[in-house]
Parts: C-alpha cells; structure tokens; sequence
C-alpha cells in the first residue's frame, strides 16, 4: 500500500506543476487570447496556493485540492469545445492533466485515511 501511496503522490505533484507550467506556456508564448500574451497567464496563480502542501505529503491539502482542480478542468473541456487549433490540443492536455491530479489526489486521500493507518 505504501508504493500506491508514493505513486499516487508523484502522480498529483507532476501533474499540479505540469498545470502550473502549461497554464503559463499557454498564455504567454504557445497560444495566447492576444498577440504577445495575455493576463489569463494569471489562472496558474492559485495553482501555486496547493502546490507545497501536495509536494510535502499534506492530506488535507489533498483532500481540498481535488475539488479546487475542477475549476481547471471545466475550463478545459470548455476551451477543447469551443478554440481552434493549438489553443484546443492544449485544452485536452489540460483536461488530462487535471483528470491526472483528481484522480490521484483522490486516491492519496483515501490510502492516507487515518482508519486505513496501522
């Protein structure tokens, strides 16, 4: 149960700064709203409130984190649904990215519960 547990946590943290990482690339240089880059680069802002509590093993950041990612895949299903192009592949990554981390920030939640502990 403790390789489920250290998987599920490089999981969710390679994923979060995989979020992190793409929401900026996207924004700024790949396939931003606006020539030159955009403001919206700022989405990976609150993506950095969780980041040390995930990296450090904390289960209650888990716990809240796995609700607060959905923000991000909405907007990603929303964006592979309606851009062209770059915009609409790096909306999928993002999808699956957030897919990624919810998942595993799930299962860490529920291998760490204090009844599961022995």
């Amino acid at each position: 149960m403790n390789d489920y547990r250290h998987a599920c946590r490089y999981a969710a943290s390679a994923s979060l700064i995989g979020l992190i990482m793409l929401s900026i690339a996207w924004e700024a240089v790949l396939a931003p709203l606006r020539p030159g880059g955009s403001l919206l680069m700022l989405k990976a802002l609150p993506l950095l409130i969780p980041l040390f509590g995930i990296l450090r093993g904390k289960r209650y950041t888990y716990q809240w984190a796995s609700m607060f990612v959905l923000f991000y895949f909405t907007e990603g299903v929303v964006r592979a649904w309606s851009d062209k192009g770059l915009s609409q592949a790096l909306a999928g990554v993002e999808v699956a990215l957030s897919v990624v981390f919810f998942i595993a920030a799930i299962y860490f939640a529920r291998l760490t519960a204090p009844s599961r502990q022995q």
